[in-house]
């Protein structure tokens, strides 16, 4: 059983960054692909950034590309979540998951997932 507990939220100014971290708790990430979702109020939970166990195939959704990179140490069981030139939009709760999974954009595909943090952008 892995247990996911995620870090780093916070309120920032539009164009402003933040680190978010997923570690794992009573088990290890080893071998296992983790994601990271946001859902806002309102809308349905979507995929932001993901990446395979092995750290290769970073794989981002198009509203970050460019702006957001994940990026895993296997050692430390954690995954980062870099997210830099903020916007407004990016207002979510994140959440990590991971599991082994065909289809990293697939949130139904993961089997273990965090509690979420919030981000919170102010423009």
């Amino acid at each position: 059983q892995v247990q996911v507990v995620e870090s780093g939220g916070g309120l920032v100014q539009a164009g402003g960054s933040l680190r978010l971290s997923c570690a794992a708790s009573g088990g290890t990430f080893n071998g296992y692909d983790v994601g990271w979702f946001r859902q806002a109020p309102g809308k349905e939970r979507e995929f932001v950034a993901a990446i395979r166990w092995s750290g290769s195939w970073p794989y981002y959704a198009d509203p970050v590309k460019g702006r957001f990179t994940i990026s895993r140490d296997n050692a430390k069981n954690t995954v980062f979540l870099q997210m830099n030139s903020l916007k407004p939009e990016d207002t979510a709760v994140y959440y990590c998951a991971v599991g082994i999974v065909s289809q990293l954009t697939i949130h139904t595909l993961y089997t273990y997932w965090g509690q979420g943090t919030q981000v919170t952008v102010s423009s």
